[in-house]
């Protein structure tokens, strides 16, 4: 008997780990690598966001024209979710950058124009059974990215027409 509760706690205790095994990156090593080098520089970061999100967008265009395959419709789900992570990701460094009153405008308007590309990419793509969960919770991902994209632009553009002196900052010091 103390075998198999043995046995069952070890179970219960292996699972979290094989459910972490199978977690998804969306960045490869040498994009992490990029982001760490990019440190606290908010325009360097959002900027590599972009990039990489851009690189996503263009295989995710790849992926559409391809023949219809149980493989494409798997790799397609995977992209799809390493979008939303990546966007979401992006989001969370605007916030936080914007809530610094970091100096963001030399990022917003290539930031803006993306946004409404992936947008119109999510948006014009067939929903296929394999991928239309992760195909919703992309589009419902920049959605939120392009509302919070535009008020931070909205905010920032505000923010230093009133306060000049700060122009270029990484975050508001305290006066």
């Amino acid at each position: 008997m103390r075998s198999l509760t043995a046995f069952l706690l070890c179970l219960l205790l292996a699972a979290p780990l094989c459910a972490q095994k199978n977690k998804r990156d969306p960045l490869t090593e040498a994009e992490k690598d990029q982001i760490a080098e990019a440190g606290v520089s908010p325009v360097d970061r959002l900027n590599l966001y972009v990039k990489f999100l851009n690189q996503h967008a263009d295989t995710i265009q790849g992926l559409i024209k391809r023949a219809h395959s149980s493989a494409r419709v798997h790799r397609m789900d995977d992209e799809l979710q390493d979008f939303t992570a990546l966007m979401d990701e992006l989001s969370s460094n605007l916030d936080e950058y914007a809530d610094r009153k970091a100096d963001l405008r030399k990022s917003m308007k290539p930031m803006n124009d993306a946004i409404q590309h992936w947008q119109s990419l999510l948006t014009g793509m067939a929903r296929e059974p394999g991928f239309e969960v992760s195909l919703k919770d992309a589009i419902d991902s920049i959605n939120d990215l392009a509302a919070q994209a535009k008020q931070v632009t909205a905010d920032q553009d505000a923010y230093f027409k009133l306060h000049p002196d700060e122009k270029d900052q990484d975050r508001a010091e305290p006066k």
